[in-house]
């Protein structure tokens, strides 16, 4: 299965809401993503298919161990790329746009060594 960056953003969310919230229904992807309920159902229903997702009876979205193999690394990519940004001056929330934008289109090798620049920078402030 190709991995789309619309899936990225939809598993990177459904895990940003959870840790926030401790639970994610569709309503709060809606709300979270700025598209409509319907959207959201359709999408969950694919990644339902995919194995990616798994609803409870009580709506909960939970993501599945392949759901979460999806989300976590693009997850750490947001929060790594838009901490570098703010320590660059970017306000929060342009730097937390950018990286949304950023956090898909770059190779791995790039993006770890971004990181392993970005800690060598934390730590020497330390």
């Amino acid at each position: 299965m190709r991995i789309t960056e619309a899936t990225e953003n939809y598993m990177e969310a459904i895990l940003m809401l959870k840790q926030q919230n401790g639970f994610v229904r569709s309503v709060d992807i809606a709300n979270h993503l700025g598209f409509s309920k319907p959207t959201i159902s359709q999408y969950m229903k694919q990644y339902v298919q995919q194995g990616l997702v798994i609803i409870g009876g009580d709506g909960h979205i939970e993501l599945t161990d392949e759901g979460r193999a999806i989300a976590e690394p693009i997850f750490e990519r947001h929060r790594v790329i838009s901490a570098i940004f703010m320590a660059l001056g970017v306000p929060e929330k342009i730097a937390m746009e950018d990286a949304c934008k950023v956090e898909h289109d770059l190779s791995d090798e790039t993006f770890q060594c971004m990181k392993a620049h970005y800690l060598k920078y934390i730590n020497e402030k330390q």
